[in-house]
């Protein structure tokens, strides 16, 4: 008589797979391809250009129509960024068009848009490419009879005071943007299936879209709050593009004049425009909210090395670091709400990590009493800040049988 005697040792083995978010390792010292209408925006919105090569960026102007303009050559771009300040341009010069601006940011590039009630087809149809809409309306204005500049008041109150600003530090900077951004331009508003879209600075509920001295027929097709004055989208590759419906909210004499909103008490001898817009480029160039993160790892506890396999119900620490761009360096990126994924088709382990505000982040738990194709996955996306995707594999070793001849 004899008896057989099967022995299952589940255990878990990890390879060497690692994904990693995008991430270059120095987000600055950048070289940006600015297109004009004319060359004359160079001085008549020098302050904006001055401060993009105070802050290491290496401008190149050119005319939209220049018929030499290309964003790469032998397949490697020119530019890490792209800034339109061309909004009447019927056709770009040379090799580019809107599928190789598009092309340009699906590639992981900046792009900044400016329009007004010039804008062109072309620059609305790159704007509404990144799920942004212009009103269609010819020559149609945003309009604020309650929260017009007082500068205006005896005008068409198209010159907007505006402080609908989005509640953000890592967009717009800690430091509180407190006069009024004057804005006189034309309306957009966001596509709805476009979720990477935000509103950065809004319309009051009193605004509305309309040619400016025409009477009014039917009522306006974009009203209040719907309408953004200036939008930012964040695409998955973490690529950022900035939509304006003012080219003169960029201008010198803009950042220059004083401000007061009807209604109001308070006259600021500056207006909010340079802090807005300086700030609002520090966060489409990367210089703010953008992170990167590595060094993922595993040890059973009480162990130092990373071992070349778990048993079911072994309890291991997970370890990664994350860092964020300060503008001159990486910094540790402290957060509570960083979480990792024990996965294999859907999370059988979900932790948040703590960390120890100097980078590395961290938690433990017990490996579950399953088999399979596992994955240790970190998948971070917040308001404001590139998104991180990194995982790193676990392969699984079914089961071991043994034999063992029984004498009867």
């Amino acid at each position: 008589m004899a008896k057989l005697a099967i022995f299952f040792a589940l255990t878990l083995s990890f390879l060497p797979f690692l994904s990693h978010s995008f991430s270059p390792d120095t987000p600055t010292d950048r070289r940006i391809l600015v297109l004009l209408d004319d060359f004359s925006l160079k001085s008549s919105h020098s302050i904006f250009f001055t401060s993009l090569k105070s802050r290491g960026f290496d401008l190149e102007f050119k005319l939209a129509d220049d018929p030499k303009l290309a964003l790469q050559r032998y397949g490697q771009y020119l530019y890490d960024g792209l800034v339109l300040f061309a909004p009447s341009v019927e056709r770009f010069g040379g090799a580019l068009d809107v599928a190789a601006v598009l092309d340009f940011v699906d590639s992981g590039h900046d792009l900044i848009v400016a329009a007004d009630t010039t804008a062109s087809d072309l620059i609305k149809s790159v704007a509404t490419e990144c799920g942004v809409d212009f009103d269609e309306e010819p020559s149609a204005m945003v309009i604020d009879h309650q929260n017009y500049a007082v500068s205006d008041v005896d005008g068409d109150h198209t010159l907007i005071a505006a402080d609908e600003l989005i509640n953000s530090d890592v967009i717009l900077g800690k430091t509180k943007i407190e006069a009024p951004v004057l804005f006189k331009g034309i309306a957009h508003s966001l596509n709805a299936a476009n979720t990477l879209a935000l509103k950065v600075l809004s319309a009051s509920p009193s605004a509305y879209s309309a040619h400016p001295t025409a009477k009014l027929s039917s009522p306006p097709s974009l009203t209040g709050s719907a309408i953004s004055l200036v939008s930012v989208v964040q695409a998955r590759n973490n690529a950022r593009i900035m939509i304006s419906g003012s080219l003169d909210l960029f201008s010198n004499r803009y950042m220059k004049s004083s401000v007061q909103k009807a209604g109001s008490p308070s006259k600021y001898e500056k207006s909010g425009n340079e802090q807005f817009v300086t700030e609002l480029s520090k966060w489409l160039f990367h210089e703010r909210g953008h992170l990167k993160a590595g060094n993922l790892r595993h040890v059973k506890v009480g162990e130092t090395n990373e071992p070349a396999m778990y048993r079911i119900k072994d309890d291991l620490e997970f370890y990664v670091d994350i860092y964020e761009w300060s503008g001159n360096s990486w910094e540790p990126y402290v957060a509570d709400d960083v979480q990792v994924q024990f996965y294999m088709m859907s999370p059988y382990v979900l932790k948040t990590l703590s960390t120890d505000k100097k980078g590395l982040y961290h938690t433990s738990f017990k490996v579950p009493d399953v088999y399979g194709v596992f994955q240790f996955k970190v998948e971070y996306q917040k308001l404001g800040y590139t998104s991180l995707s990194l995982s790193k594999q676990v392969n699984s070793l079914f089961y071991q049988l043994l034999s063992l001849p029984l004498h009867p």
